[in-house]
């Protein structure tokens, strides 16, 4: 019996962990929807800013939504793309240098990859790895912004890519988290990257653009200029921070700020009309949360007193980062946002004001299947890896239908050794 082709993706958050499965053919491509079969989200346990900080929660925290999403799919994977985060993710811009194998006939892969591996020879901390060498732009004999020089004849072959480093300990830490669970990790994806590849357009990339994914607790930022990925950083200001501070403010707990937040996002959509924000300059009614002594809010104290701070000083940043790497007036399609904290109210109109630039929220697209389920901003990501993969042709082997012994616990639990045997026979008897 022949089963489908898959690829599997989980986006490890400090807030969720979300999977999606999608369905391919074996010479998908982007320019098809990906079909999605399988989707889970379940609350993060054992991370904090985007690390992880107990390990034995964060596996318990995956092998939940890996199973979930399993059922749904109503197959088990065997191996999955992961994303990465956090504050110790560093880039930089750096080139490549070759002479051509055989400039008498014509540029071959085998000299682009060699003139990739030319522009990987940069100098690191030692706790730092190389994550990604992406090509922004190709040089044949001086002529410069070349896509794919394969085909071409040249004799000098020049590369301008950007490289993205992570903490060694933290790619080291995942990959456990993911290997307990029973899983192979198919490849790390930085997250920024990963959800501009689900929510920015090419177009979008050609004009120029900063893009934000807001997460729980940090915001990654990527910018494109020329269709070609040029910075990218991490920002440690999340959605929750903005939770902590309405908790502060109103002497809530942060369950009941979290509340408040989802209401006022969900009831009073940010992009207001002028007359609808004259309105809302009154208090509001918030008794239907059952927050205890908390009945009504008053507009100004709570968003313009409490949540603008912290979107502001998260806006200013961002625009600081991007201005100092020399990209702030190249951003002519603005700043696309996207993840959870994409949603909290009066987002975009207050980024416009402290960045000048257009804010576009998006969502993912070029999906099919779940879509009510998927089509949301804080699946940016868990799509993003499911477009890396068919960029980078990492489609699976036929999938096998699931299993009930498939997964019987976290592989970190401490079992003797009989246990392992009796788990290992049971497992061999299956068909």
């Amino acid at each position: 019996m022949s089963y489908p082709h898959h690829i599997a993706a989980i986006d490890i958050g400090s807030k969720k962990i979300a999977a999606l499965i999608a369905q391919v053919s074996p010479n998908a491509d982007l320019t098809q929807p990906v079909r999605i079969i399988g989707a889970a989200k379940t609350e993060s346990r054992g991370i904090k800013k985007a690390l992880i900080i107990n390990i034995d929660e964060a596996v318990s925290s995956i092998l939940k939504t890996v199973e979930a999403a399993e059922r749904m799919a109503g197959f088990s994977l065997k191996s999955v793309l992961i994303n990465i985060s956090g504050s110790h993710i560093n880039s930089l811009n750096s080139k490549g240098v070759v002479a051509v194998t055989q400039p008498d006939v014509e540029i071959t892969e085998g000299d682009v990859v060699r003139v990739i591996d030319a522009a990987r020879a940069v100098s690191l901390p030692t706790n730092q790895q190389i994550l990604h060498v992406w090509p922004r732009f190709f040089t044949i004999d001086s002529q410069e912004g070349i896509k794919d020089p394969v085909g071409m004849s040249g004799v000098r072959l020049e590369v301008d890519t950007h490289i993205i480093t992570a903490a060694s300990t933290t790619i080291k830490n995942l990959t456990k988290s993911i290997n307990d669970v029973g899983l192979d990790v198919d490849q790390i994806v930085f997250s920024g990257l990963a959800s501009s590849l689900a929510v920015v357009s090419p177009t979008e990339k050609e004009l120029g653009v900063v893009m934000a994914d807001i997460g729980a607790d940090v915001t990654d930022i990527t910018v494109y200029t020329e269709g070609a990925l040029s910075y990218s950083t991490v920002i440690p200001i999340g959605g929750h921070h903005v939770t902590k501070d309405l908790a502060a403010g109103l002497r809530i707990n942060l369950e009941e700020a979290e509340k408040l937040k989802i209401f006022l996002s969900q009831q009073y959509a940010s992009t207001w009309s002028k007359e609808k924000r004259i309105k809302l300059d009154q208090d509001i009614d918030v008794s239907s949360l059952n927050i205890p002594n908390l009945k009504k809010i008053s507009y100004k104290s709570v968003v313009n007193g409490i949540i603008h701070p912290r979107l502001e000083e998260l806006f200013t940043l961002i625009y600081e980062r991007v201005k100092e790497a020399g990209f702030a007036n190249e951003v002519s399609g603005g700043l696309v946002t996207t993840g959870g904290g994409s949603l909290t109210i009066e987002l975009d109109r207050l980024g416009k004001r402290i960045t000048g630039w257009s804010i576009k929220p998006a969502h993912p697209t070029n999906i099919t299947g779940l879509i009510d389920d998927v089509k949301q901003p804080e699946f940016s990501t868990a799509a993003g890896l499911i477009h890396f993969a068919l960029t980078n042709q990492i489609v699976q082997t036929p999938s096998e239908p699931l299993l009930s012994f498939n997964r019987i616990m976290p592989l970190n639990l401490n079992l003797n050794k009989t246990s392992k045997k009796i788990i290992d026979l049971l497992k061999s008897l299956l068909p």
